[in-house]
């Protein structure tokens, strides 16, 4: 791997080598250009902003294809009120409804209707060959394998060890 150009000072104020800023970057770069191709991507095909598109994944992997609001804001990653609006906007579209849970009088489920069933049905082939052209087909199958178990290893590094961590999804 190449180095980047960062001097000695940069890297003392970084706190960074030059390598694992290069490295840093090099991914910040790569994850931000992929989100806004797959956003626009999503946006011009199936007006819908890719975060929305996650919803309807996590709904339709679930059972009887419906969630609590408050797992599905886990499960997403998304903070309560940003999903609140996403959910507004999916029922607008008529792709989301939203039950009353009956054994908690604040709880609500969200649910993916028939409609939003049959958009993420149309849209799903086009968003792997999106993701394929943009990460996969560009790798080997051993840089695939690596960047799966590289990618598996951070994530499980930055699973909350504790049940009351200040999380944003859970406010």
């Amino acid at each position: 791997m190449n180095a980047s150009p960062i001097s000695a000072p940069a890297e003392e104020a970084t706190g960074l080598t030059a390598e694992e800023q290069y490295v840093w970057r090099s991914y910040m770069e790569a994850a931000t250009l992929l989100e806004d191709r797959l956003d626009r991507w999503l946006q011009r095909d199936a007006g819908m902003p890719h975060v929305y598109y996650g919803l309807l994944v996590k709904l339709a992997e679930s059972p009887r294809r419906r969630l609590r609001m408050t797992e599905l804001a886990r499960y997403t990653k998304i903070t309560r009120s940003r999903l609140s609006r996403a959910v507004t906007r999916l029922e607008e579209s008529g792709w989301v409804r939203r039950e009353e849970c009956p054994s908690d009088k604040r709880g609500q489920f969200a649910v993916l209707t028939d409609g939003g069933y049959a958009v993420l049905g149309q849209t799903a082939l086009g968003h792997a060959a999106a993701v394929r052209q943009a990460v996969f087909d560009r790798l080997t199958p051993e840089q695939r394998e690596s960047l799966g178990e590289i990618m598996r290893i951070v994530a499980e590094g930055l699973q909350p060890s504790e049940a009351g961590a200040d999380l944003p999804w859970l406010r």
